[in-house]
């Protein structure tokens, strides 16, 4: 039962005293930090249990589970896929009386619901509650899936199918279980409302707390740190916040240092033995990721406010002047457009229906003579929005690289970031390198995977010039990589690294952003500068994440379904093709299956397996047989999956719609 009584004989001090006594960040080694207490128990399946005190246990499986025991009964701290059970039979636990959760990712509870349904008491997060008990309702609702842009919370992660809560947990709630005093810790950063608890027993001292921390100086991913914030008097939203929440999590980390525990335990990652050190570690990663990200950030140019506490440091790149553009060109919303010396006019994106509406005045005041195409630069609804318009007024063809060709014409089956559901269509899909003559100019079409992975370039010559339209890849001060779930890549040859390469490679007299007026370009310099910050990020924040490259921590898509959502009728058998994007610099064994929805009968699919080369993409084909009686509806189907050494239940999900 809960109290408010203060149990503990050392409360948590505040973050300023943790900060004091805390081991100093610029003393540590940003290394991979030594082997923590229980790894070896992590890595062997016969020492899937750690005994941290008499009556407080860890078990490892996918996630760590805290196991609280009085006599045969026990609290868990998460519960996993459920596979703690055979954990807590071997040690003569015969009930579990409450399910206490850190946060509502579907790998932390998916397992519950066995024990909700025996008797278990479930206990979540005050402001989560609505994510467990109706988790409908972030599914059902088409804004999380389609023109994401304000908020990336709740995450896709979000449970599929519903569980019972008995409980809600707020900052300073206290209950006791046998010889233990669990207490209530706010520790928000990986989710909006990620608790930790503080379990006093055994005159021992031990914080659950979630995916704060991974081990010492590591986070579990970056991705999940996407959210809007404010600074220096200036507010972001999610898409722009990248690491927006790390000023959050940070302040988590010091009041979880400040409880002077002497054990840790995150649920994915290793038991640490010296909480203070680890945290103090993973702060100052957290800092120099961060200030290698705002060296070469676009962000820069438009929200300079957000940057004051880095301006004048060593290392950041000058922001460079603009150039005007030349007058074959015009620029509104965000829409370039290229006007050749017979008046004919190639229009690059088309954001919104004013934009086709500007288009018909010009024509009108013979401003242009006609309209001869459309190039897209990339997905997002911004740049899209008034297509649909645009090719019933005008009946030119729509040009674009193949890669987003794929993406614009079929959005449906992808979960992007800005991608706006209605379908685009595309008449001439382009190679990369293609080119084209139009009046006096050469058009050359180039893949230019920038601000997403799937993003066009074009490069126009003629009269002198060489005019290079990225659409929204970079502006005067460097790159547009704000949103980690676009797919930003690190390495060479891929991401910004391959399109730095090719600016050096063109030479453009000219580049343009869809969203600023002046033209611009990068010297030698300023290209060298870029790439070599790029390769410092790379390894900045490889040593920030566990995984093989850093790649895997900050795509959030690096297992994805297609087609993410599709539509079929009750008794039909669907296919989702599970695709696998290989970041590591070896071969990885692959497998995946899809559990089916409870109102399906609940089962799993056999699972399919693979290895998937490095550096490469693979598919993995399940196919979901729908129920002849299903209800019509959005059903949502998650995927195991296991990849390389890691064992990820329900990681990705698909959709399907019944009709």
């Amino acid at each position: 039962m809960s109290s408010n009584q203060d149990h503990f004989a050392e409360p948590c001090s505040s973050r300023r005293e943790f900060l004091k006594t805390g081991v100093a960040a610029a003393g540590f080694v940003l290394t991979g930090g030594p082997q923590s207490a229980c790894a070896a128990a992590a890595a062997d399946p016969k020492r899937r249990v750690t005994k941290l005190s008499e009556h407080v246990f860890v078990y490892h499986g996918p996630i760590n589970v805290g196991i609280v025991r009085d006599g045969d009964r026990a609290v868990l701290i998460d519960c996993g896929d459920g596979r703690v059970a055979q954990a807590l039979s071997d040690l003569g636990i015969q009930s579990v009386a409450r399910i206490m959760f850190t946060h509502h990712h579907r790998d932390q509870a998916c397992g519950a619901r066995k024990w909700a349904d025996a008797g278990a008491q479930i206990g979540v997060p005050e402001s989560e509650r609505h994510l467990f008990a109706d988790p409908a309702s972030y599914w059902n609702d088409d804004r999380h899936l389609w023109r994401v842009y304000a908020s990336f919370r709740p995450h896709r992660l979000t449970l599929t199918e519903p569980l019972r809560v008995d409980e809600v947990y707020a900052d300073g709630h206290e209950i006791r279980f046998g010889a233990a005093v669990i207490r209530v810790l706010d520790t928000p950063g990986h989710t909006n409302g990620s608790i930790s608890f503080v379990v006093e027993a055994d005159g021992r001292r031990v914080v659950f707390c979630g995916d704060c921390i991974y081990d010492e100086g590591r986070v579990w991913d970056v991705s999940s740190l996407q959210q809007g914030f404010s600074q220096g008097g200036r507010k972001i939203g999610g898409y722009h916040g990248f690491m927006g929440d790390r000023w959050r999590l940070v302040e988590s980390l010091g009041r979880i240092g400040a409880c002077q525990a002497q054990t840790l335990v995150p649920s994915h990652g290793h038991v640490m033995s010296e909480p203070v050190r680890a945290i103090e570690a993973l702060v100052a990663r957290l800092e120099s990721c961060y200030e290698n990200y705002v060296a070469i950030s676009a962000l820069r140019h438009y929200f300079p406010e957000l940057f004051t506490d880095y301006a004048g440091r060593p290392g950041q790149m000058p922001i460079r002047p603009g150039i005007d553009p030349p007058a074959c060109l015009r620029h509104f919303g965000t829409t370039w457009m290229l006007v050749s010396q017979t008046g004919a006019a190639l229009v690059m994106d088309v954001g919104s229906n004013n934009t086709v509406q500007q288009l018909k005045k010009m024509l009108e005041r013979d401003e242009i003579k006609r309209v001869d195409a459309l190039w897209v630069t990339h997905y997002h609804f911004d740049h899209t929005d008034g297509i649909p318009l645009f090719q019933q007024e005008f009946d030119v063809p729509c040009i674009t690289d193949r890669r987003l060709a794929d993406v614009i014409t079929n959005p449906r089956a992808w979960r992007l970031p800005c991608l706006a559901p209605e379908a685009v269509r595309v008449d001439r899909p382009m190679e990369d390198g293609q080119s084209w003559e139009w009046h006096e100019f050469k058009l050359t079409s180039y893949f230019f995977p920038g601000q997403t992975l799937y993003h066009a370039a074009l490069l126009a010559e003629g009269e002198g010039l060489r005019m290079l339209f990225v659409g929204d890849s970079h502006t005067m001060s460097g790159i547009d990589d704000y949103c980690a779930q676009n797919r930003n890549f690190l390495g060479r040859d891929v991401g910004f690294q391959y399109c730095v390469s090719l600016i050096e490679q063109l030479q453009p007299t000219h580049i343009f952003n869809c969203h600023v007026d002046p033209a611009f370009t990068f010297t030698g310099e300023e290209i060298r500068f870029m790439r070599q910050t790029l390769d410092e990020r790379e390894k900045r924040f490889g040593a920030l994440v566990p995984w093989e490259h850093a790649n895997y921590g900050l795509d959030d898509s690096w297992v994805r379904c297609f087609p993410y959502t599709q539509q079929a009728r009750a008794g039909e058998r669907v296919t989702v093709e599970v695709v696998f994007t290989n970041h590591a610099a070896i071969a990885q064994a692959t497998a995946c299956r899809a559990t089916l929805p409870a109102a399906w009968g609940g089962t799993a699919t056999d699972w399919k397996t693979a290895d998937v080369p490095a550096k490469t993409e693979k598919g993995l084909s399940l196919t979901l047989q729908i129920p002849a009686g299903a209800a019509a509806g959005r059903y949502v189907v998650p995927i195991d999956v296991k990849h390389g050494s890691y064992d990820l239940p329900q990681f990705a999900e698909a959709v399907v719609e019944v009709s």
